[in-house]
């Protein structure tokens, strides 16, 4: 099945025209402001940007399309929002470098909002990220979370990557469907999710019990730490559970976003969520 066939659903209705528009030039300080933090977030791929463009919440400041790009969308009747520019692929190559896969399509975004910790459904599961800061893997555990219907991912306000660029293409249009929880203090966060009744667990090697052998309960927090360092100490002790994912081969570890996976499917097997 090709990426094309594996489209999530979108919201239908009648495109705007597309315009053609100036080309626009970056030079190289104005592109990192663009990717920074006081700047709009850049997304960019079929999967991101069409997700960004179906999700009534996020406000698009700005839509760059190649006529091919632009075509798809019209055959697709996904709304752009905003009057696009149609530009060459050259010039999107120009703003991203030339080994971003991006599909002739770029879009500047504001971020969505983020939820606090006490409005989290106390159901189901939610995924805790202990200073991971590829967002290679960031993105990709954001893409599992998708798949597993994870009610909100919840990360620290440092040490972490920005939900744009990389992180949004590797997430494949997840950031529109899991809300991303941004804490000052993990600990604090974790606390709060153990008054609130959330089982929380952290992930590692060094965990007394399998995870697959321990009793799990919603709402589950299933905690996870930076490939390398793994947990810190203190998230680990406030975790009421530290377990490990055990391994029949030789290789003992998987990369964090492999672990993820496998940490959700064992979850959400035990707490009848596959159904």
């Amino acid at each position: 099945m090709s990426d094309r066939d594996r489209k999530p659903p979108f919201r239908r209705g009648g495109g705007k025209p597309f315009e053609k528009g100036r080309k626009f030039a970056r030079s190289a300080d104005r592109r990192e402001r663009d990717f920074g933090t006081d700047g709009p977030m850049i997304l960019y791929g079929w999967h991101t940007v069409s997700a960004a463009l179906a999700n009534p919440e996020r406000r698009i400041r700005k839509l760059f399309l190649t006529e091919n790009a632009a075509r798809r969308l019209a055959d697709e009747h996904i709304e752009t929002r905003v009057a696009p520019e149609i530009v060459r692929p050259s010039v999107i190559d120009q703003r991203l470098g030339p080994d971003a896969v991006h599909q002739g399509m770029l879009a500047e975004a504001d971020p969505l909002p983020s939820p606090d910790i006490d409005t989290l459904p106390q159901e189901g599961i939610v995924l805790v990220l202990d200073q991971i800061t590829d967002p290679h893997n960031v993105g990709a555990i954001m893409r599992s979370a998708a798949a597993f219907a994870v009610k909100a991912i919840v990360t620290t306000a440092r040490h972490s990557p920005e939900a744009t660029g990389v992180l949004a293409k590797s997430a494949s249009g997840a950031l529109e469907l899991v809300p991303l929880v941004t804490v000052q203090n993990l600990a604090r966060a974790l606390t709060e999710l153990n008054d609130r009744g959330f089982m929380t667990v952290g992930l590692d090697s060094e965990g007394t019990e399998d995870l697959g052998a321990v009793t799990l309960q919603q709402p589950l927090a299933l905690v996870l730490g930076a490939e390398g360092k793994g947990l810190r100490q203190l998230t680990r002790e406030t975790c009421r559970v530290v377990a490990r994912l055990d391994m029949p081969g030789e290789i003992k570890s998987l990369n964090v976003s492999n672990a993820a996976v496998l940490a959700l499917y064992i979850g959400a097997s035990r707490l009848g969520l596959m159904k």
